[in-house]
């Protein structure tokens, strides 16, 4: 009869390790068509003593591991991280004298391991607070977006909520009220959270510890910067912000390898911190899933806890299918939850004149008042024809449409500038705005033909770039949230907010503790 047996994973203390053996001695038997193995997880300083005595009867049945080995233990299945060494495995007998040393070394090891996790566990008690770092797959899939839904959900349920961008890129300049007004560097999402959120408890040179500009990871290389250094102000930021806060969400930057140049991606820093990872990933199952494990491993080689996983943008006909097999897929590979599902939403992605602004490094002649109108990239139409068919064009599409046309065109600029004029006597809306193309110090407008424009008041943007250089900027282009453009920061919170299950956010974190 043939037995089959799985993987197994059996908590006990050495004096069970007899028992156990000897009732599962027909299992161990090399005889038996056996699939798995048993994994015993015991106390450090017992498993010198254990792979002595039995490991040389049924090491090919069973590995031995201590309490440090094990990483997550999920429902039904065991996964096992093991960054640092193999499985504590002694293949040759030892003389009672190397024994003896081992063993005192092993209780030293214990004592201290279980002495640091005492003190850290009396600091976190003493903060009272938690920690979730949000990090993604790549860049563009919504991380900043996903961060302002979580701010908003726990504030919802948290009276202090606490926010930390550990490394940044982008950054502006700010003013620290604990520095007597000194500026400070820090990333543009941190002022977007802070202001949007009113999070006047935390300072901002605690909200943005390491920014790396362009010049940066040279630098580094080149020992200007030193890495405990830049580990040091996060943990130092961290713990100011934790005294202050109930509980902690920290933004990555970009995937979850970024930084590690310079030692410090966000894996290292989210294990550095105690904090449990959400993951997010743009929508779909095998190109999603497939970028998912790549960041996974390196939370596995740092050993990093993966709360879990959202889908972002996620095509809305294909959101229940989306959400059924990704569940599946994450809880029988990694045994993680999917705690969000979240449908695309067009307006997201569509740039305001402001951002076209950031992008070409310009501002508008005149029609300031429409610098926050978005515009959807797929309606973007550009002028070639007649003067006479651009009229007709401008008449008969949606009143807000983005135009392109060549510097040179004025014929299509007093068109344009005369139908904003016709409209606004009519008092009907106008949204549309002209975008004038041509290459720097070729094509430029003329003095008189600016003044008109300015003096018309009409919305024209001027980019010192050709009419096919702008159109593929533009439809490249990822546009950012900012605090200026609040229509859409509330938009988007609204839209992801209620996609995301923060009673199984909270809940993983709270097994964590358990455990």
């Amino acid at each position: 009869r043939t037995v089959k047996v799985y993987s197994t994973l059996v908590l006990c203390q050495y004096s069970t390790i007899r028992k156990i053996t000897e009732e599962w001695r027909f299992i161990l038997s090399p005889r038996l068509p056996f699939r798995g193995k048993i994994f015993f997880i015991m106390a450090h300083s017992s498993v010198s003593a254990v792979n002595q005595y039995f490991l040389r009867r049924i090491s090919l049945r069973c590995v031995f591991l201590t309490a440090q080995d094990v990483g997550v233990v999920g429902t039904g299945k065991a996964i096992l991280q093991i960054p640092r060494r193999p499985y504590s495995r002694l293949t040759y007998p030892l003389r009672r004298q190397e024994q003896q040393h081992l063993h005192r070394k092993q209780q030293h090891e214990h004592q201290h391991h279980y002495q640091h996790r005492r003190n850290r566990s009396e600091r976190t008690a003493s903060k009272k607070s938690r920690c979730i770092y949000v990090a993604a797959t790549k860049q563009h899939v919504g991380k900043t977006t996903t961060s302002l839904a979580f701010l908003s959900g726990l504030q919802k349920r948290f009276d202090k909520v606490g926010f930390i961008k550990p490394v940044g890129q982008q950054h502006v300049t700010v003013r620290s009220a604990e520095l007597g007004g000194k500026e400070v560097r820090v990333d543009k999402d941190v002022t977007l959270m802070r202001e949007r959120f009113n999070l006047s408890h935390i300072d901002y040179r605690y909200m943005s510890p390491v920014i790396i500009p362009p010049g940066y990871t040279k630098d580094f290389l080149d020992g200007k910067y030193n890495e405990a250094e830049q580990l040091q102000a996060i943990q130092e930021s961290y713990d100011a912000i934790c005294a202050t806060s109930d509980i902690v969400l920290a933004e990555g930057t970009g995937h979850v390898a970024v930084g590690s140049i310079v030692q410090a991606n966000n894996a290292r820093v989210a294990k550095m911190l105690d904090a449990d990872m959400v993951l997010i990933a743009n929508g779909g199952l095998g190109s999603a899933f497939d970028e998912l494990m790549l960041n996974h491993c390196l939370c596995q080689h740092h050993g990093v806890r993966i709360a879990g996983v959202i889908i972002n943008k996620v095509i809305p006909a294909k959101y229940e299918q989306t959400k059924n097999y990704m569940s599946k897929a994450l809880m029988f590979n990694w045994g993680v939850p999917l705690l969000g599902c979240i449908p695309d939403r067009h307006f997201l992605g569509c740039p305001a004149i402001a951002d076209l602004e950031r992008l070409f490094k310009t501002k508008l002649l005149a029609g300031q008042a429409h610098v926050m109108k978005h515009y959807s990239v797929s309606e973007i139409n550009l002028v070639t024809t007649s003067l006479g068919t651009f009229m007709e064009t401008l008449r008969s599409k949606p009143s807000r449409t983005l135009y392109l046309c060549h510097v040179t065109r004025n014929d299509v600029i007093l068109g344009f500038l005369g139908e904003y004029q016709r409209r606004l006597q009519i008092g009907e809306s106008f949204e549309s705005t002209l975008v004038l193309c041509g290459r720097s110090g070729h094509y430029n407008l003329s003095e008189d033909m600016e003044e008109m424009i300015k003096s018309w008041g009409a919305p024209v943007l001027h980019v010192g770039y050709s009419t096919h250089q702008a159109m593929e900027m533009i439809d490249n282009y990822t546009p950012k949230l900012n605090s200026d453009d609040t229509h859409r920061v509330q938009d988007a919170i609204e839209h992801y907010e209620k996609y995301i299950d923060f009673d199984q956010v909270l809940q993983r974190i709270s097994d964590k503790e358990d455990v």
